[in-house]
């Protein structure tokens, strides 16, 4: 009896999985655009479709540029920033338009 018991909820859990909707995951697709026009995206960092994105000159990024580093930005509080900060010695330089920008040294 026990055994149907544990059976019939192990099918019941797996019956409630299979119902819940299915969604994307959180980032796919384009990245969002900056609210502002402080930060000129120029590709994705690691990838052609990283929401990370290398980033060129502006008023706003032009004191963080240094020619020993890349200027990477992601979308503030994204997977994508998060994945950036714990896999490459990103330094913190600013925010703007929903976007954090980081310095990363290169080599």
């Amino acid at each position: 009896m026990m055994k149907k018991i544990l059976v019939l909820g192990a099918a019941l859990m797996l019956a409630a999985c299979e119902d819940a909707p299915q969604s994307d995951p959180p980032e796919t697709g384009a990245a969002p655009a900056p609210t502002n026009d402080n930060l000129p995206l120029v590709r994705g960092y690691r990838s052609e479709d990283d929401w990370c994105q290398l980033t060129g000159e502006s008023s706003f990024t032009g004191e963080f540029l240094d020619h020993a580093a890349d200027l990477v930005s992601c979308p503030t509080g994204s997977d994508a920033e998060q994945s950036l900060v714990e896999s490459h010695n990103a330094q913190l330089m600013g925010q703007t338009g929903g976007y954090t920008v980081y310095s990363i040294p290169l080599g």
